[in-house]
């Protein structure tokens, strides 16, 4: 083993030699992006309204169900162990319902990965939502990037001391509704919101609340992009599932190199240049602080900014836009290859692909993006099957279920006139909001009766039997048989329920136990 000697003297010789110990890890750099303008930050706005509108109107949907059920449309009530999602109940013995969803979302997922890349990181991640709102607070306060930047470097004043606690307060607030709109799914929204405004509510509502508030607080306020880069797994699984024909947000180097901030004068001294004018627009507006001109990295989310940006500058300079564009490798593959074959020189207008998917003087024509392949099939057909299944369960399944348990001890009991009965307990269960009344009976066994403990009828074959809406009814049974009718020691029968008003049936066939010298 090394000694503290040994240890020491390493660190000892690099301090005498003057070398300086690079540290393990570099420190955070503040991001203070840009505000966007253009296609693709309005297609951001639009996701951002309508997810966050479903994430906090939801639990505000009413949706009738009758009087023996709760009235709101999606509902996850815990304490009676259902799931309500407007016409459909889901029971806890139907939670491959809630997997086969889950399924789908993850096919979902790798479809949309292989086909366009990091399209769920860049527009409706909740990381990416929620940061985009807390970003949209920050520049109403402090202004845009430049104010920011100076803002955070000017020395701490009663000015800046206010503008950061309004920041942060406002931060505070978005952070509390979306704690508070989470725990609306779980009960009754506008009686939750009562208790918990008079301070009644469960001691559980209080902490979920306090627990997703500063999660949100600190994922969306402080954290922001370190989140995506080292807490989220996804960057590192998303490569994976790219190919040569995946779209990703792509700088098309073979049109902009070699860039240049003074493009007249390059070109009047005869020295070559590209579109691109080193204006470091995209770096500004990049939420994630990437340069893309560097190629493809983990931190980025395609959100597509740098692609406003650029055509924006493009737009200004009168060049063709689409310096920065979605691509695929193959495409690039394909036009650095062509304008390899062009020479050192300027890029030549021709490489510039319009809408069409032709170039512009028709010098050169590839095929279209071949984004729906084989493998997006494959993802498509699996999503799809998940998809019929669970249709098809939901439309076909039974809301009437039996199930049976027979006495252990004892199994059988004989009577005082000679003849066998046996106990069972039996389960009725009422799986939709209405109380209906189902009947009873024997099938088999042609000489039993069966009489239940608590319903003051004599014995038959049958009985009709209230259930409650939504409830699991409990039936203590017992079937008698005359002994000289029994030949076996164990003979099968089979319990029938059946409610006459909708057709709905269901079995369970038993066993009936006798002593082995029974006649």
């Amino acid at each position: 083993m090394l000694d503290q000697r040994q240890i020491e003297r390493p660190a000892a010789e690099a301090a005498n030699s003057g070398k300086v110990r690079q540290p393990l890890y570099a420190a955070h750099k503040k991001i203070f992006p840009k505000r966007a303008s253009g296609r693709f930050r309005q297609f951001k706005w639009l996701v951002m309204a309508i997810t966050l509108g479903v994430y906090y109107l939801t639990p505000w949907l009413r949706w009738n169900r009758g009087p023996f059920a709760p009235h709101q449309a999606v509902l996850l009530d815990l304490a009676n162990r259902r799931f309500y999602l407007f016409s459909i109940e889901i029971w806890p013995q139907e939670f491959y319902y809630v997997a086969g969803l889950l399924m789908m979302a993850g096919i979902s997922l790798f479809m949309l990965t292989s086909t366009v890349g990091r399209a769920w990181c860049g527009y409706t991640c909740p990381q990416t939502v929620w940061v985009d709102l807390f970003l949209v607070v920050e520049r109403a306060i402090e202004g845009d990037r430049n104010a920011r930047i100076k803002l955070e470097a000017s020395p701490w004043s009663a000015r800046k001391l206010l503008v950061r606690a309004i920041k942060h307060a406002v931060w505070l607030v978005i952070a509390v509704a979306t704690g508070g709109a989470w725990i609306f799914y779980f009960a009754d929204a506008p009686e939750l919101l009562g208790e918990v405004l008079a301070g009644t509510a469960a001691t559980v509502a209080y902490v979920t609340i306090a627990i997703f508030t500063g999660t949100t607080y600190l994922f969306g306020g402080l954290m922001r992009e370190q989140v995506c880069t080292y807490m989220c797994p996804w960057p590192r699984i998303q490569a994976a599932l790219l190919d040569e024909n995946s779209l990703t947000v792509t700088y098309n180097d073979w049109r902009g190199e070699p860039r240049s901030r003074h493009a007249k004068k390059a070109m009047a001294s005869g020295r070559p240049t590209g579109d691109c004018v080193d204006c470091n627009s995209c770096m500004a507006v990049c939420p994630m602080g990437i340069d893309i001109r560097d190629g493809q990295q983990l931190e980025c989310i395609t959100c597509a900014l740098c692609i406003d940006a650029c055509d924006r500058v493009m737009d200004k300079l009168g060049r063709a836009r689409g310096l920065i564009s979605y691509a695929t490798l193959a495409d690039y593959n394909a036009n650095l290859a062509l304008a390899s074959a062009g020479g050192t020189g300027p890029i030549h207008p021709a490489l510039i692909r319009n809408p069409t998917n032709t170039f512009v003087d028709g010098v050169a024509q590839f095929q279209r993006r071949k984004i729906f392949r084989s493998r997006t099939f494959i993802y498509l057909g699996a999503w799809s099957a998940i998809g019929l299944v669970l249709i098809s369960s939901l439309l076909t399944r039974e809301r009437l279920e039996m199930n049976v348990l027979h006495d252990r001890n004892p199994q059988f009991v004989t009577l005082s006139d000679g003849s066998i009965r046996n106990g069972y307990t039996v389960k009725l269960l009422n799986m939709i909001p209405q109380p209906r009344t189902v009947v009873l009976s024997l099938e088999g066994l042609p000489s039993a009766q069966m009489s239940i403990v608590g319903v003051d009828l004599p014995s038959g074959r049958s009985f009709a039997i209230p259930v409650e809406p939504d409830r699991l009814t409990t039936l203590k049974v017992f079937v008698r048989q005359p002994a000289d009718q029994i030949y076996k020691p164990v003979q099968s029968f089979t319990f029938r329920i059946e409610d006459e008003a909708s057709s709905e049936s269901a079995k369970y066939t038993a066993r009936f136990n006798a002593p082995e010298i029974a006649r």
